[in-house]
This record gives structure tokens, C-alpha cells and sequence, in this order.
């Protein structure tokens, strides 16, 4: 059996989505017969059109948590990840049933009813996807992959996606080895193909090849990949299955060529207007919910050392262009006298008693949000560097200069996904993460690693 193009995986997340919106669909008849256990007569009245009204909370619902990524192949969470996005989707959508019923009273089914759906509809799901955590621990729902390689490049997948964590959308088959190529993986995984790849994929039941040479020049069997294709076997760069499974760019790998055309990068005007409202919408909520504890930041900066209470520091923005950041003072004064730029090390003697604790929590950062309003910084992007590092990192580090493509961020997907980095390697493993936001940045992606950034502050990780 030969799996097409479309995954199981994915056909298993359209099952999922399908079933999550007959079970709130079901919450809300369950909720509508508590409601009126006592009242037949009422709840007769109200079922009259109940089927249409519950599809509609479920919709809203169900949309909600596909703009948080629950519906997503690539999207790997965590207990409280995963808590955290389904309570925030059924808030959204419960804020967007209020604004539906205030447009359509017609389709109103009355708070008592509708907070009861959600709780049971909460519930309901979070058992589902505990079931469904356990079909997919197997090989049931993976699509099996074949690596064509067994090279360097083709060892990454054993370096880089070891964990079981990380191969939960693929069961790794094998790697067959190419003629002329030093053999890097260990020989335990090599898969002879007798009788050619073709009959190799279809014997495995592989439904994807993850090509993967040390040199292509000669050395691939384009008819035989050409046969795969022609059976349904999909046919992945390693560039390409990297940036799918790992979310990240790697730097190592690609060429200007797979970048030019492998699609993202996405600047249209839609893009840009929807990225500029949710900044600002974003950026005004935050001040507004924050300003209390700003103020008592600036207050404990001032009574613990003289000196400014903010800081400005020159960074590099979008399209190369320095920009004034604004940050609360977490150093001393005379913390670069000298004029040279270093990078924070943990446990930084120029940081003050107020500054490593602002610095913990990530407070130090919050004046920033001037500087989104001011159209210089959005929320979601790759963090600014100073531009002494910049000249430095873009002659050491291989496209470097893609990540100021877009505005820098406050927060970003490589401050999710890497500890902080005081380094060059540390630069260059965190622009990994920063290529692929800059190719593949949108609104529910933004929205994904903005929730994702309040794991980060509350555990405290990768703060210096």
C-alpha cells in the first residue's frame, strides 16, 4: 500500500477536527437538556433549530483553535502548551459568539446553555486528544520515510531529530545509500535496494523519500525517483523535510537557489496590513495591562542606583536600518565605559539587583512596546542585534543579513526554540529558527508564538 501526497497524519488531524465538531456540537444538546431538565416545555422551544445554532459555537470554536495551530501536522506541544492554546481558543471563540449574537440575535442560545457547552465541550476534547495521543504513539497515523543517502547530510536526521518527540509525524524506515558516498549512518539503518527504489518504496509501503546526497552531481537515480513519483511517493529535499519537521532553516544545507524558490517571504499587502494591526492591537493591550508594573519598575530602578531609568541602544531593523531601542536599565552606568559591545553572560557582574530580576521575568523588555507603536519593532520576529554584532555575524555567518527582511521583534520563534545565545555558533544555530519565521511568518503563527512566549516568561527560560 502506497500512501499518497496528502499524509494520514493529516487525514487523521481532518478526522480530529471533524469529531471536534460533533463533540461540541454534542456539548451543546447535553448543555441545552441540563439547562432544562425540569422545563420540557422549554427545552422543546429552544431545540427548535438547535442543530444549526450548535454548528455555528462549534465552528467558532474549532476555527479558533486552528488559528492557535491544534490543527497542525508540524506544531509539537507540550501539557501546558497544549492547555494553555485550548483555553485561549475557547475564549476567543466565545468571545466571537458574543459579537455573532449581537449581529444575529436569531442565533443566541443563552448564557446559561453556552457556558455549559464549553465546559463539557472542554473537557470532552481534552479526553480526545489524550485517546488520540495514544493511537498515535504508534506507527498508525506516521507517514514511513526513506532517506536516499547515507552520507553526512543524511546523519543530521539521526542528529537533529533523535527523539521520539520529534518524530512523531514520521517513522524514519531507513537510509539507502548512494554509490560513490561514504556511508556516515550507522549500518544497522542502511536498506539495499535489490531490485531498484521504485519496488524498494512499495515493498516498505514508504510514502515519502527524503533525498539526501553528500554530492548530487551524477550521483542520484532520476528515473528511478521518477518512478516513486509516479506511484504516489512524494519526493523531499532535506532542506525542505528540516524546515517541516524541526522549524528551522538549515544554513548548512541550503543554497540561494532552494531560498529563491522554495516559496514564503511572503510581503503582501494584506500580510503587511493584518501584521501592522495585529502589532498594534497587541502592542496597546499589553501596555494597557502592564503600566501598573512599569511604573513600579521604573520606581525600584530609581531608588536602587542613579542613572536613567531607560536605556536606548542602537539596533539594527528592518531593511538594515539602525533604530533606537528602549529598554529599562538592568546594568550599571559604566557598564561599557570602554565602548565595547559584549554580549550578556550568565550571572553578568555589570547587572544590578533590580536588572537580574527584570531581566528573569522579562521586564526589562516591556518599554519596546514604544517602539512598535512607533512602527520600528513588531511583536513577533527576530530580536534585534546590535550593529558592531551584525557586522561581525554577517561575515561569519552564511545568510545572515535574510533575517532583517522583516521588522525585529519582541519576542521570536528562535527565542522559543534556542536558549540564549552568547555566541557565534549560538548566532548561528538561532538564525536557523529566525530564517524560517522570516519564510514562513503569518497571523496564526505570530498568534502561536505569542502564547508560546508566556511558557517562556513563566518558567523562566532562556533569560540572562
Amino acid at each position: 500500500m502506497v500512501f499518497g501526497k496528502a499524509s494520514l497524519k493529516n487525514r487523521a488531524l481532518t478526522l480530529i477536527w471533524v469529531l471536534e465538531l460533533l463533540l461540541v456540537m454534542a456539548a451543546v444538546a447535553g448543555a441545552a437538556w441540563l439547562r432544562f431538565m425540569n422545563d420540557p416545555e422549554g427545552h422543546e422551544i429552544f431545540s427548535e433549530n438547535l442543530a444549526v445554532r450548535a454548528f455555528m459555537v462549534a465552528l467558532f470554536v474549532t476555527t479558533s483553535m486552528a488559528a492557535l495551530g491544534l490543527y497542525e501536522v508540524h506544531v509539537r506541544l507540550n501539557r501546558f502548551e497544549f492547555a494553555l492554546r485550548m483555553l485561549v481558543s475557547f475564549a476567543i471563540g466565545g468571545i466571537g459568539l458574543m459579537v455573532l449574537y449581537y449581529l444575529v440575535p436569531a442565533a443566541y442560545i443563552g448564557r446559561g446553555v453556552i457556558v455549559i457547552a464549553l465546559v463539557l465541550a472542554l473537557a470532552g476534547m481534552a479526553l480526545l486528544r489524550l485517546g488520540v495521543l495514544q493511537v498515535f504513539a504508534g506507527d498508525l497515523f506516521r507517514r514511513r520515510v526513506l532517506v536516499l543517502g547515507a552520507g553526512h547530510n543524511a546523519n543530521l536526521i539521526n542528529n537533529r531529530l533523535r527523539r521520539n518527540s520529534d518524530r512523531r509525524a514520521f517513522t524514519l524506515v531507513g537510509y539507502v545509500p548512494i554509490p560513490g558516498q561514504e556511508a556516515a549512518v550507522p549500518a544497522n539503518l542502511l536498506v539495499s535496494p535489490v531490485d531498484g527504489l521504485a519496488e524498494l518504496t512499495h515493498r516498505l509501503q514508504i510514502s515519502e523519500v527524503v533525498v539526501a546526497p553528500d554530492e548530487r552531481r551524477g550521483g542520484l537515480p532520476m528515473d528511478e525517483m521518477l518512478a516513486c513519483v509516479q506511484r504516489g511517493v512524494t519526493m523531499t529535499d532535506l532542506s525542505t523535510f528540516f524546515e517541516r519537521e524541526a522549524g528551522i532553516v538549515t544554513t548548512n544545507l541550503v543554497d540561494p537557489s532552494w531560498l529563491v524558490f522554495s516559496g514564503g517571504f511572503d510581503h503582501s499587502t494584506s500580510r503587511c496590513m493584518n501584521k501592522r494591526f495585529f502589532d498594534v492591537l497587541a502592542a496597546s493591550a499589553l501596555l494597557m495591562v502592564t503600566w501598573p508594573l512599569m511604573a513600579l519598575v521604573a520606581l525600584c530602578i530609581r531608588l536602587e542606583s542613579p542613572g536613567p531609568i531607560l536605556y536606548q541602544q542602537t539596533r539594527i531593523g528592518e531593511g538594515g536600518r539602525p533604530f533606537e531601542l528602549i529598554k529599562f536599565r538592568s546594568m550599571r552606568v559604566d557598564a561599557e565605559t570602554d565602548g565595547v559591545a559584549r554580549w550578556a553572560q550568565t550571572g553578568d557582574d555589570r547587572t544590578t539587583r533590580v536588572g537580574r530580576f527584570i531581566r528573569l521575568v522579562r521586564l526589562d523588555e516591556l518599554p519596546q512596546l514604544f517602539n512598535i507603536l512607533r512602527g520600528e519593532m513588531s511583536i513577533v520576529g527576530p530580536r534585534p542585534e546590535r550593529p558592531q554584532f551584525v557586522d561581525m555575524l554577517s561575515r561569519e555567518i552564511r545568510y545572515y543579513a535574510v533575517r532583517h527582511c522583516v521588522k525585529p521583534g519582541l519576542t521570536g520563534w528562535a527565542q522559543l526554540r534556542y536558549p540564549y545565545g552568547a555566541s557565534v555558533r549560538d548566532a548561528e544555530e538561532k538564525l536557523k529558527f529566525d530564517l524560517f519565521y522570516v519564510k514562513n511568518h503569518g497571523l496564526a503563527f505570530d498568534l502561536i508564538i505569542l502564547l508560546q512566549t508566556v511558557e517562556v516568561v513563566l518558567f523562566q527560560r532562556g533569560a540572562r
